[in-house]
C-alpha cells in the first residue's frame, strides 16, 4: 500500500469491531469545508449509557440514564470546544486542558505534555486529541495520541502530528486496534481516510459502518472555511436525553 493511498472510510470502519473512540479531521473534495468528527463506542453498561448533547459550539457527553451511572470519571466530559479561531476535539477532559492553555497563550503541545493516558489498567486507554486552526480562508490541523510506554503503565509516550489540509483527505486516530482483553492500543500514524462533500453522506458513512452493538454516539461538523459558518450532525444510539 502506498503511503499516499487513501482508505475508504466506511470499509476501514467496518473492518474493525472496536475502535473505541475515534477522531477524523480533514477537508472535503471541493475544498469548501473543514471536517471534524468524533465517535464513541462502549462494551460495558456504564460506557454504553451515554449521549452527545450540543450546546452552541460545544458538545458535552451526559449519561442517558443517570440512575445507572457507576463511575462518571472517564465517561463524562466535553469532547468539543472552540476558542477563537481554533476547534478542539478530544476523547477526554484534556479538552479543557487544551482550552485553558490556549487561553493563556500557550500551545496544543504544551497542554498535552501535562497529560497522559487514562488510568484504566490494564487497558491504559490512550488520550487522543485534535485541533483545527482556521486562518485566511484556509486551515491546518493537528492530531495527538498519548500512550502507555509499556503494559505496566510505567511511563507515557506522546506523539504529535501536523497536517496541511488536502482535498478529499482526512486523518483518523482511534484508541484501539480492535477488541480484546486487554484492549490493544492503536499503533502507527493516524490513518488516511476519504472525506465526502456532503455532511449527511459522510455522517451516515461513519455511523452505518461502526459496529452496531458497540457504537454509542457520533458528532460530525462541517465548517465553511471562507465564512466560518458550520453545520453539525449528531447520532445517539440511545436516542434523546432522558
Amino acid at each position: 500500500m502506498s503511503v499516499y493511498e487513501i482508505n475508504d472510510t466506511g470499509a476501514l470502519l467496518a473492518s474493525n469491531t472496536y475502535q473505541g473512540r475515534g477522531i477524523i479531521i480533514g477537508e472535503t473534495p471541493d475544498k469548501k469545508y473543514a471536517v471534524a468528527s468524533y465517535f464513541i463506542m462502549g462494551r460495558s453498561e456504564n460506557s454504553r449509557n451515554r449521549v452527545f448533547t450540543e450546546k452552541g459550539e460545544e458538545i458535552t457527553i451526559y449519561p442517558y440514564d443517570a440512575s445507572k451511572v457507576s463511575d462518571s470519571s472517564l465517561i463524562i466530559y466535553s469532547p468539543v470546544r472552540r476558542i477563537k479561531n481554533q476547534l478542539i476535539v478530544t476523547n477526554g477532559d484534556q479538552t479543557d486542558t487544551v482550552f485553558d492553555y490556549m487561553t493563556l497563550g500557550k500551545t496544543f503541545e504544551d497542554a498535552l505534555m501535562t497529560r497522559e493516558f487514562e488510568p484504566d489498567k490494564p487497558n491504559f486507554t490512550p488520550r487522543i486529541s485534535g485541533m483545527i486552526t482556521f486562518e485566511d480562508g484556509a486551515f491546518i490541523y493537528k492530531l495527538s495520541i498519548l500512550k502507555s510506554a509499556d503494559e505496566s503503565g510505567s511511563g507515557c509516550n506522546r506523539y504529535f502530528f501536523n497536517y496541511t489540509s488536502c482535498a478529499g483527505t482526512g486523518h483518523f486516530v482511534h484508541t484501539y486496534n480492535g477488541n480484546g482483553d486487554p484492549l490493544p492500543t492503536f499503533t502507527g500514524e493516524p490513518e488516511r481516510v476519504s472525506i465526502e462533500d456532503n455532511i449527511d453522506m459522510f455522517a451516515s458513512t461513519i455511523w452505518n459502518n461502526l459496529d452496531p452493538d458497540n457504537k454509542i454516539s457520533l458528532y460530525v461538523r462541517y465548517t465553511d472555511v471562507e465564512s466560518g459558518k458550520f453545520e453539525t450532525r449528531i447520532f445517539n444510539k440511545n436516542g434523546a436525553l432522558k
